[in-house]
């Protein structure tokens, strides 16, 4: 089955360890055959992502890190004309510095964009998942080893049991028997506030129901500040529909379809 990288973004916060160390341990280093030293610019075998969500008052970050995702089908692999690429038995893909000539072809044939050519060195280079780490004993790679909240975790595929049945690739590589599998990927969100402007107060424990054109149905109460939040829903086109005792009904659409929304105040008028 061999081993596979487990990514909980809900548990990242965005901190850069992984990252840091992962330069730590190749840059200026150099672990051939099982990696040439790693520039100190210009790549990241693991890198962190950002991702600003929503509007003011409710914006979110979203971090997610993204390292090679030693993909079964590796289409790298496959086009390399110097079979530089090797499979380990653990799943590892790591690319063989001695037997690279540095054409490119991984690097454009990469979907998530893995792959660097250090020009000094005319090599293609990427992450090894410390496969010399691995051999002279450590338990996981460097960023797994780095990061406080475990959000990424490096075991045997039966060792994560169900946690398996809800992670995905990420899209770039879906279909390619990626080992890189994540947990909590944001989806969308809609939230905003109920008030009666007139009286100027928060409406508490109002109604807030969402009808999806998939066919979803969601509906919560405002909470202590008049506030409400649908979280982790689809991208998709909603109608969002507000009701309390003693107002008119107020409806809206909602397009979540392209990016998550903060749809502001939204007032009632009294009966």
């Amino acid at each position: 089955m061999g081993k596979v990288f487990l990514v909980d973004v809900a548990k990242c916060n965005g901190c850069y360890n992984c990252q840091i160390v992962c330069k730590d341990e190749h840059c200026g280093n150099d672990w051939r055959p099982y990696a040439a030293p790693q520039p100190e610019t210009g790549q990241f075998w693991m890198r962190l992502e950002e991702k600003t969500r929503g509007q003011v008052p409710v914006v979110k970050v979203a971090y997610k890190p993204v390292m090679c995702a030693h993909c079964a089908a590796a289409p790298c692999a496959e086009i390399c004309p110097d079979d530089a690429f090797v499979r380990r038995d653990d799943g590892l893909l790591v690319l063989d510095p001695n037997a690279c000539t540095g054409c490119g072809s991984c690097v454009d044939a990469c979907p998530q964009g893995s792959i660097y050519l250090n020009a000094e060195l005319g090599i293609a280079q990427k992450c090894t998942g410390c496969a010399h780490l691995l051999d002279s004993g450590w338990e996981v790679p460097r960023c797994v080893d780095a990061c406080a909240h475990e959000a990424i975790r490096y075991a045997d595929e039966g060792e994560f049991g169900t946690l398996l049945d809800g992670a995905e690739p990420l899209d770039e590589v879906g279909g390619l028997g990626s080992r890189a599998r994540y947990l909590n990927l944001p989806k969308r969100f809609i939230a905003g506030s109920v008030v009666d402007f007139e009286a100027d107060e928060l409406l508490i424990g109002a109604g807030v129901s969402l009808i999806g054109r998939g066919g979803v149905r969601l509906a919560l109460d405002t909470d202590e500040f008049g506030d409400f939040e649908f979280d982790q829903i689809d991208p998709d086109e909603y109608e969002l529909s507000v009701t309390a005792s003693g107002y008119a009904d107020l409806t809206m659409a909602v397009d979540v379809r392209v990016a998550d929304r903060c749809v502001g105040d939204l007032g009632l008028t009294r009966l």
